[in-house]
């Protein structure tokens, strides 16, 4: 007779990476899901030591540990570079003492500089290991992880370029609860909303967002068109939510201060949104920088969206990320070097075709993942050898 097989429960489990929101992000909503599963399992955290994760891990309420290391600086006559063999030795030797000390069922790297040397020891230890790859084209360090690890957990499809196929599956890109819950958006949270912000509700609203540092070229783009305004004393057929960044808010509401507008025209500039719950669903088009895990919720919001590529990220990948849904029909891609002449013409057109509102969102909302999440944690139990 045969015995049934039993899964093994998660109990300790290892993240490592970090550097950027980007990787922050989902490195947490993956650790939310294990400890939603398994309540009793340790999770820790291996960061860069000096990078946002050493302060916005433990927020969220997990341990972390530092390793020495950074990237090679692209000038390679930096005085930086020559400081990397000895990081990368004193990383890959404290990688080892964690691993030991902590002895963890699997490893899994989220990107950055730390999930370097922290899977690779995993690796050679024969730790079960996995990568979540939240972006269209991979950082190196993902690169050079791609055939030591068992599993990628995707968040775009054509990863088949850098990973080997077999060892791909697409989850997208994992979103903590209180980030998924946009998508129940509704006609009252929309009246809040616009309340939250001042808008009188009579007018459609762009929502022209930055990112939390703010896009100077964006901001350009949204100066320009309040000049546009003033200049004829005509004011457009929709209002404006603009997040301009925390460190353009001052100068960007002065200059707007300067401005004779018309009353029925209003312009909300603000540097940071804590409730982007309040700012989506206020908003009936977007335009966004296309970092992978703006996407992500983009697509679960739903709205036409305008996606501007940051032009100083690595490999240029947010242009990489923006292509795999404007060739999709999901979102209308804007090069940042065209975006001051190009976007008061734009949103006019776009609020002036229903029909392509509602192509676009139809296309956006099909590539949502609400659960990545729970598929990325559900890909990571395979990984584990079951006992009978």
């Amino acid at each position: 007779m045969k015995q049934k097989l039993k899964s093994v429960a998660l109990q300790r489990v290892i993240i490592s990476g970090g550097g950027t929101g980007g990787h922050i992000h989902p490195a947490v909503a993956i650790a939310d899901e294990i400890k939603h599963r398994y309540p009793d399992c340790e999770i820790l955290f291996v960061g860069a030591i000096g990078r946002m994760e050493m302060e916005k891990v433990p927020q969220s309420g997990y341990p972390i540990q530092g390793l020495w290391i950074s990237g090679i600086d692209r000038n390679w006559r930096s005085r930086r570079n020559l400081t990397f063999p000895f990081k990368l030795l004193s990383s890959l030797v404290k990688a080892g003492r964690i691993i030991r000390k902590f002895k963890p069922q699997i490893a899994v790297g989220v990107g950055g500089f730390a999930s370097g040397p922290l899977l690779y020891r995993a690796a050679l230890k024969g730790i079960p290991t996995a990568i979540q790859e939240q972006n269209s084209f991979p950082g190196i360090t993902n690169r050079l992880l791609a055939k030591k690890v068992q599993l990628i957990c995707a968040g775009f499809p054509g990863l088949n370029r850098w990973f080997p196929a077999n060892r791909i599956v697409e989850t997208g890109n994992p979103l903590r609860e209180n980030v998924t819950k946009i998508q129940a958006l509704n006609t009252e949270q929309k009246a809040k909303a616009l309340a939250h912000f001042g808008f009188s509700g009579n007018r459609p609203i762009a929502f022209i967002m930055g990112g939390s540092l703010g896009a100077g070229s964006m901001n350009d783009a949204v100066l320009g068109i309040a000049r546009q305004i003033k200049k004829h004393q005509k004011a457009l057929p929709y209002d404006l939510l603009w997040q301009c960044g925390a460190r353009f808010q001052q100068a960007m509401e002065e200059a707007l201060g300067t401005m004779d507008l018309p009353s029925e025209q209003s312009i909300v500039c603000v540097g940071f949104i804590d409730r982007m719950d309040h700012a989506y669903s206020a908003a009936d088009i977007i335009a966004s920088r296309a970092g992978a895990m703006s996407i992500a919720e983009l697509a679960l919001v739903g709205k036409p969206t305008l996606l501007v590529p940051s032009p100083v990220v690595a490999e240029d990948h947010q242009t990489k990320n923006a292509r795999s849904l404007s060739d999709r029909g999901g979102a209308l891609l804007i090069p940042d070097s065209e975006i001051v002449e190009r976007l008061e013409p734009v949103l006019s057109q776009l609020f002036g075709d229903p029909k392509q509102q509602q192509s676009l969102t139809e296309a956006l909302k099909g590539s949502a993942r609400p659960h990545a999440a729970k598929d990325v944690v559900t890909e990571l139990e395979k990984l584990l050898k079951p006992s009978t």
